[in-house]
């Protein structure tokens, strides 16, 4: 049953919006003040310059007030500039919330188009991915894990115990608004598809520049080089007559440094190929630190009752310091790595051994944290795939968790409803398939409803698997493989045409039966792309074909002649319909799924609608 618990979102999400839209006008008030008093602190500063340095009035020391002034205001405005800028991502955060319970959220968000596979067995015909999908709909995610994790559970069917435990995790995350509003505003949007394996690979993998007692000579040879600096810089000074030195000093002077840049060279050359392949491993690896340590660390003061989030929070804990502040140190040699691109450091990195001993701190960083990496990622990437269904339980209410059963393959619904329609006045149906019949034969006039049925049918199912909260009244199933034949087209670049893809779908579907899995098949206008005397040998043979392997599922056709399909196989098939009517001169539909074939077609009412003269 739905949660009465669970506060009312929109009321909530807009009282949240008005605080935090004053937050952020308040914030950019501040900004302006200082904006303005710092433009105040120049100008009294020219002011005091006239009067020290042209008119004599003034002593040049009185410089030094506004100057500290300047300096103190330059610590302020970026205080106040971070608060200005979190208190603007709230602001989004909730305008973002209002646009999805108020359904204006389509174009908005990610929409995980990279993980859409065209081959893969119902993620294009169920709308995972893209514009107006159900991903971009759920998805809260602010690393690349916590996306690629809600993908993956989306595309692949998890065990009732995996999905239960799922549902626990879930139901206690639905009314933490405050750790979602405060994961979503920090740091900026920053993916890049399958980093975070490379930055686990990373971790795991064999050291390049193992421990050396050299360390501790290289520490003291960076300190030579420290006091060869110094000695060039007093050479120079003696040349250019700016220091009083003798002769024979001015020459050791320049002897000792030449000397300590010739063996600090040599040690480079000799460090060089693993240095630099330890650093370039880094950056290459390296990705979101900032983010992924800012997670971890709201992540770290969180305790949870329910098992696998309890479990998930574990997985952080380790000996000495917390894996924020581990992240965070990681984050720091990245800076430095980026750093020996700067000018200035190119001569100073030689003569300090600045790479070498960068690389033996990536090293250190890596035998001590880079073990426990993986485990933080998947730790990172679970907790925000569960926040994200979390919060599309908490924007959605009424929707509840789906029972799974044991048994033959089956799958009873009261009130299904398509999740991405809920905004709007959503028409719901019962269904139930399973023992018999396995198989409903949809028939019905075009725009009747029929493709929406499969869909929404394919999308509670996946959604139930994955753990997440479903659009209907009551949802009881087993576990099962989703296969669909909806949305296949043509492609130019593998040469293949509509009817060729279709037909390779369903060979698809045929092997899928073989699979651990009993399989749920959609099936939307069978094999339109041949004449109706093969499309209708074919389409009996293949849904007799699924039947017999166990399979259950849905058929759809405007095709009369395919209807009697539900005839030949029954009591393993039964007929069902969609109807409509024309009222007004406009077609009419109700959108109900009824028992029977359909008895009339509307194609010519539909093709006089838009004035052709039929």
């Amino acid at each position: 049953m739905p949660d009465p618990a669970l506060a009312d979102p929109k009321r909530e999400y807009a009282s949240r919006l008005a605080a935090r839209q004053a937050a952020a006008a308040a914030e950019e008030q501040r900004h302006q003040r200082l904006g303005y008093l710092r433009l105040a602190l120049f100008a009294a500063a020219l002011a005091i310059g006239f009067l020290a340095f042209d008119q004599g009035v003034l002593s040049g020391w009185w410089l030094l007030c506004p100057a500290v002034a300047l300096i103190w205001l330059g610590h302020r405005l970026r205080n106040v500039e971070d608060a200005r800028t979190h208190a603007r991502r709230c602001v989004e955060f909730y305008e973002r919330s209002m646009e999805r319970v108020e359904g204006r959220w389509a174009g908005t968000g990610e929409t995980g188009l990279r993980f859409l596979d065209e081959h893969h067995l119902y993620a294009q015909d169920l709308d995972l991915f893209g514009e107006g999908s159900i991903f971009q709909l759920i998805s809260g995610a602010r690393t690349s894990i916590g996306e690629q994790t809600l993908a993956g559970w989306l595309l692949v069917p998890a065990s009732p115990d995996t999905i239960r435990a799922r549902q626990e995790g879930i139901t206690e995350l639905a009314a933490t608004l405050d750790l979602r509003e405060d994961i979503a505003v920090l740091g900026e949007d920053v993916r890049k598809g399958d980093e975070p394996l490379r930055l686990a690979a990373w971790g795991e993998a064999d050291p390049i520049l193992k421990p050396s007692p050299f360390r501790i000579v290289a520490a003291v040879l960076s300190l030579c080089g420290f006091l060869a600096i110094f000695a060039f810089l007093a050479y120079l000074f003696a040349q250019m007559g700016l220091l009083d030195l003798p002769p024979r000093t001015v020459l050791y002077l320049q002897g000792y440094a030449i000397v300590t840049a010739l063996v600090l060279g040599v040690v480079v050359f000799y460090f060089r190929q693993r240095t630099e392949a330890v650093i370039q491993a880094l950056h290459e690896a390296v990705y979101e630190v900032s983010l992924l340590a800012g997670v971890l660390k709201r992540l770290e003061v969180e305790r949870f009752s329910a098992p696998r989030l309890a479990q998930l929070r574990a997985d952080l804990d380790v000996e000495g310091h917390p894996p924020s502040k581990r992240l965070a140190r990681l984050g720091v040699l990245q800076d430095l790595e980026e750093s020996r691109h700067n000018p200035m450091m190119a001569g100073l990195s030689l003569l300090v051994l600045w790479d070498l001993h960068l690389a033996y701190a990536i090293e250190d960083w890596r035998r001590t944290s880079g073990p426990a990496l993986r485990r933080w990622l998947i730790a990172v990437g679970e907790m925000e795939a569960l926040s994200s269904l979390a919060g599309f339980r908490y924007e959605h209410p009424e929707y509840i968790f789906p029972e799974f059963v044991d048994g033959p393959p089956s799958i009873d619904g009261e009130a299904l409803g398509h999740p991405l329609l809920g905004g709007q006045q959503v028409v719901t149906n019962d269904l139930r398939i399973g023992g018999q019949p396995q198989v409903l034969i949809v028939s019905g006039s075009n725009m009747s409803g029929k493709s929406t049925m499969l869909r929404t049918v394919g999308i509670n199912t996946v959604l139930a698997q994955a753990g997440a909260p479903v659009h209907a009244k009551r949802l009881r199933l087993t576990p099962l493989a989703i296969g669909a034949s909806i949305r296949i087209v043509d492609s130019l670049q593998e040469g293949t045409s509509g009817f060729y893809a279709e037909i390779k779908r369903l060979r698809q579907l045929m092997d899928a039966t073989d699979g651990p899995l009993p399989v749920l098949f959609f099936i939307d206008e069978f094999l339109h792309g041949t004449n109706s005397h093969d499309r209708r040998i074919g389409a009996e043979a293949i849904v007799a074909g699924l039947v017999d392997r166990g399979a259950i599922g849905l058929v759809t056709t405007h095709d009369l002649a395919l209807a009697h399909i539900g005839e030949t196989l029954a009591p393993r098939a039964a007929n069902v319909h969609f109807q409509d009517h024309l009222e007004d001169g406009r077609m009419r539909f109700d959108y109900k799924m009824q028992p029977g074939i359909v008895e009339k077609s509307n194609a010519v009412e539909l093709m006089r609608s838009v004035g052709l003269d039929v």
